[in-house]
């Protein structure tokens, strides 16, 4: 029932929401008479702020629709190239009317950016996109809200992951595109490249892994800790619901995104409610761009969406608990995951240093594990005074880390002959 409590809870909440937000605009708004009454300032930025914290907060767009790539702005058009029931890859194709611009970004490696599938959409890296347009072709996991997919379309597994993942770095040609994974994603993007090379397939030209749980019981974080302290039968009985019927997955099971949001508020509510602070006293103020910022990040940052339950339940027990990946214990549908079959993709691991999501060396274990592939075609990077979303969301992540990963994939955009 807690599901339809929520959907309640929504329903109410939505009305008086639009009604904080109209009120909002009659005393901000400099045509409408009563912003002119005395305290009309403050009535129209607590309104504002009701509204932000009843709103109901959609799936944002990528809107990157052009971007500065080899000192030209050039168009870039949304397209999807493949689509599942659980997600869609997309493209995000870049077009020119300059002849020498066209020429080099014919040029321009490939990369596919899998997005983690944890809580938040894909757009949580329009960033991460957007600076990689500069000099790649870019693709992206969109990983779709499982309370959209009708039940009739079967579980979706841990296993199952990992097989889309593969069947992605195909469609775009193993041969010719660089994988970057941020966060959850770097293991299942490890399966996936360990079962190819097993199998004799060709394997990307590179791996770039950011900050993600390779090794958890490597400085383990609150994260970590919470899935060690707790058995699975917990998480099945406490996060697990069942989409309601106004939804196109009614009767699906799923770790709905709104236990999500309330988790990640968890772990920092004194940040939260000290940035609400700050967002009203801007408001006061008048610092509209502060204040700007505020809607954008918690515009990307409260849209979360549902995760099947199977494949939560999975990554869970097979990442959190049992640690499958780094003890070699791993099966996906019946294959070993043996990451040490790896010889012709090279790897590149970025951690931060203040990580609170995955710990220092959880990411950087990846190595020990790949031990197939020459050491001269690694490379690891702690970056200085970074959090988990600074490494690749922001200034760091635009001036320090990205160089240094744009650098890496030129280094090894030229394929190897593939070793059986």
């Amino acid at each position: 029932m807690l599901y339809q409590i929520h959907e309640w809870q929504r329903a109410i909440l939505g009305p008086l929401s639009h009604y904080a937000e109209a009120s909002a605009k009659m005393f901000s708004d400099v045509t409408s008479p009563f912003s002119h009454v005395p305290g009309a300032d403050r009535l129209a930025a607590g309104y504002e702020l009701l509204h932000r914290l009843g709103k109901e907060y959609e799936k944002p767009a990528f809107n990157l629709p052009q971007v500065t790539a080899h000192g030209q702005e050039i168009a870039v058009i949304e397209r999807v190239v493949l689509d599942r029931p659980f997600c869609q890859l997309k493209r995000f194709k870049r077009f020119s009317d300059d002849p020498d611009t066209i020429e080099k970004m014919k040029n321009d490696p490939a990369v596919l950016v899998v997005a983690p599938l944890s809580g938040h959409h894909a757009t949580l890296l329009r960033d991460t996109v957007r600076t990689l347009l500069q000099d790649h072709k870019v693709y992206i996991t969109d990983w779709v809200d499982a309370r959209m997919v009708p039940a009739s379309e079967g579980a979706f597994r841990l296993d199952d992951y990992v097989a889309y993942i593969e069947a992605f770095i195909r469609h775009i040609g193993a041969r010719n595109v660089h994988v970057v994974s941020v966060c959850q994603p770097t293991v299942p993007v490890l399966a996936a490249v360990s079962l190819m090379a097993a199998r004799g397939e060709d394997t990307p030209l590179s791996m770039t892994m950011m900050g993600g749980p390779i090794e958890p019981r490597s400085n383990p974080t609150g994260v970590n800790n919470l899935a060690t302290t707790r058995p699975l039968s917990w998480f099945k009985g406490n996060v697990i619901h069942t989409v309601p019927a106004n939804y196109p997955g009614s009767g699906r099971e799923v770790y709905p995104g709104f236990l999500q949001h309330a988790g990640f508020i968890a772990m920092n509510p004194g940040r939260h409610l000290n940035s609400h602070w700050d967002f009203y006293e801007n408001l006061l103020r008048g610092d509209q761009d502060d204040a700007e910022a505020h809607r954008k990040f918690y515009d990307e940052y409260n849209a979360v969406l549902d995760m099947p339950a199977e494949y939560y339940l999975d990554t869970i027990a097979t990442v959190f608990q049992q640690f499958l990946l780094p003890r070699g214990l791993w099966d996906v549908s019946g294959e070993r995951v043996r990451p040490e079959t790896i010889k012709n993709t090279a790897l590149f691991t970025v951690e931060g240093e203040l990580d609170d999501i995955a710990g220092l060396g959880q990411t950087e274990a990846a190595h020990d594990l790949c031990s197939g592939i020459p050491a001269k075609r690694r490379a690891h990077r702690v970056v200085e005074g970074a959090g988990h979303y600074g490494i690749f969301s922001g200034r760091r992540w635009r001036q320090t880390v990205y160089p240094e990963v744009r650098d890496f994939i030129r280094k090894f955009n030229k394929p190897v002959k593939q070793s059986a």
